[in-house]
């Protein structure tokens, strides 16, 4: 056990006008299983990097442990090639025995090894690089947001086998996965950083608590502000007018005044003037207090849907529906039955190639649409049908991909080639908290999270009958995740959506299709 010491830190990409981090200082234990939890864009995958060395800096990182970084760059070539060809490129002085006891706490066969990787699904691919990380104990670990693209089963074969282990930093948006698996938490925060025992849960109770007390204190320091600023006030004008009759006066309407009350009333203004001054100092002292308390304050802004009412109360209607593409041995699913009516949340949910966004891309292709978010109108699959596979007439869908790899050029253009309001979408963006700075760039310097932001603020500004998300939520951040809970519970839109976040998909879905 030792310790990491971070001192003076400071960081900013080359060409960037916002640092990342500046002077900031903090300590963690290699024993912990940290949580590194903040916005989208707040340096999480940075920090992971300036921890690793593959980062300029200024300021100290010490630690007297070796770091490794999830997950591995696989390259083209190693694509190609099963894993045990390439494992000691990936991490040197890995042993093949080592990786197929961490598969098997992984509930996987060590066959995945002896299998080109290309091959392997996503899932596979996850506990393989995951294996590898794990297979040398001297390390201490990084792991970034590995359950992207998990479908439910793999990654509850994540949890369980992160929750098993010690010593390691993990960078996730998934609520489950950080309450089973850490016991500290590494806080983003918006000008502070800090760090706290305790799982996710126990920290968001704890923040709610403290963003509440904050409030409460600021309001009164506003009330008192106020009436600092009216004493302020009444005493300036006090002084003013006093200043004013210092010199000459009229000996009709002020008969008991003399000469000799000159020195007097010059003394008394200046008191007055002194006390004014005084207020003043007061009140800046009391905004700057004030301004401290809520420097760190977390209040996402309600955002708005515009759905619309179609005159058909059933929008899909699937009926002993069945699904092949023409070059496969056997059917994506067979003998599916369900509709989707206004107002339904539909969640499909099953392991990954059970047909998920097949099913998807069919519905897409049958509904008379528009759609917006960064995709196309998908082609006509090589795919033969059995079965019922309608929509409404006259559907409009509003589509998120989880695709992001389309997503490039100035937010302006991506606002004129999908018909939106530029200012509209900006805005959207911002209470989406996106920086500002962030809409000088091109999409495709986006992180992952904020190209999922644009692609879910345009659906959004969409109205449609019926949105249709494909995991919206990868790389998403915890506080925009609860932002669209709330959006979504309270507009109530018509949504066919697949993700694999248990605590959205439980909060949200009105009716669950397992595949």
């Amino acid at each position: 056990m030792s310790q990491i010491n971070i001192t003076n830190l400071t960081f900013s990409y080359e060409g960037s006008f916002d640092a990342v981090f500046e002077n900031v200082s903090f300590s963690i234990d290699t024993n912990w299983n940290l949580g590194l939890i903040g916005r989208n864009g707040k340096g999480k995958t940075t920090f992971l990097r300036l921890l690793t060395g593959a980062l300029s800096y200024q300021g100290s990182i010490s630690a007297n442990t070796a770091f490794d970084y999830f997950p591995y760059h696989v390259t083209e070539n190693q694509k190609r090639l099963p894993a045990s060809a390439f494992i000691g490129d990936l991490k040197p002085g890995c042993e093949e025995w080592r990786v197929i006891c961490e598969l098997a706490g992984l509930e996987e066969t060590a066959e995945i090894l002896y299998r080109p990787y290309h091959t392997l699904s996503f899932g596979e691919q996850t506990k393989l690089l995951l294996a590898i990380l794990f297979s040398d104990e001297n390390d201490f670990l990084l792991v970034d947001e590995p359950t992207n693209h998990l479908d439910s089963q793999a990654r509850e074969a994540v949890k369980n086998y992160l929750a098993s282990k010690k010593g390691f930093i993990l960078v996730s948006h998934d609520r489950d996965l950080l309450d089973a698996c850490i016991d500290h938490v590494l806080v983003l925060n918006r000008q502070t950083i800090e760090v706290q025992s305790g799982n996710f849960s126990s920290w968001w109770e704890n923040k709610q608590r403290k963003d509440q007390f904050n409030m409460t204190e600021n309001e009164k320091h506003l009330k008192e502000i106020q009436k600092l600023k009216k004493a302020a006030r009444r005493t300036a004008d006090w002084a003013d007018k006093n200043e004013s009759r210092k010199i000459g006066f009229d000996p009709i309407k002020e008969h008991d005044r003399s000469k000799g009350a000159r020195p007097y009333i010059g003394a008394k203004t200046k008191k007055m003037q002194r006390r004014a001054a005084q207020m003043t100092n007061r009140i800046e002292k009391e905004i700057e207090e004030k301004e401290g308390l809520l420097q760190d304050l977390e209040k996402t802004v309600d955002l708005k849907l515009m759905p619309l009412s179609h005159h058909k109360e059933r929008l899909v209607n699937i009926q002993d529906y069945s699904l092949q593409y023409t070059d496969a041995d056997y059917p994506v699913f067979t003998d599916l039955t369900f509709e989707i009516c206004q107002g339904d949340r539909v969640a499909l949910h099953g392991e990954n190639g059970c047909g998920k966004s097949s099913l998807i891309k069919m519905i897409l292709q049958k509904a008379d649409r528009k759609t917006t978010a960064g995709t196309s109108q998908p082609s006509g699959l090589p795919v033969s049908e059995t079965g019922v596979c309608e929509t409404a007439s006259g559907l409009i869908v509003s589509y998120v991909s989880q695709d992001t790899s389309g997503l490039k050029g100035s937010l302006s253009a991506f606002c004129e080639e999908r018909g939106l309001d530029y200012t509209l979408f900006c805005s959207l963006l911002r209470q989406l908290d996106l920086e500002r700075i962030q809409f000088s760039k091109n999409m495709e310097d986006y992180s992952e999270g904020q190209k999922k932001k644009a692609l879910i603020a345009a659906s959004l500004l969409m109205p449609a009958h019926l949105y249709i998300w494909d995991e919206p939520l990868n790389y998403i951040d915890i506080f925009s995740r609860m932002q669209i809970e709330r959006l979504i519970l309270e507009y109530q839109p018509t949504l066919l959506f697949v993700e694999h976040d248990v605590r959205f998909r439980e909060t949200i879905a009105s009716k669950i299709i397992n595949l």
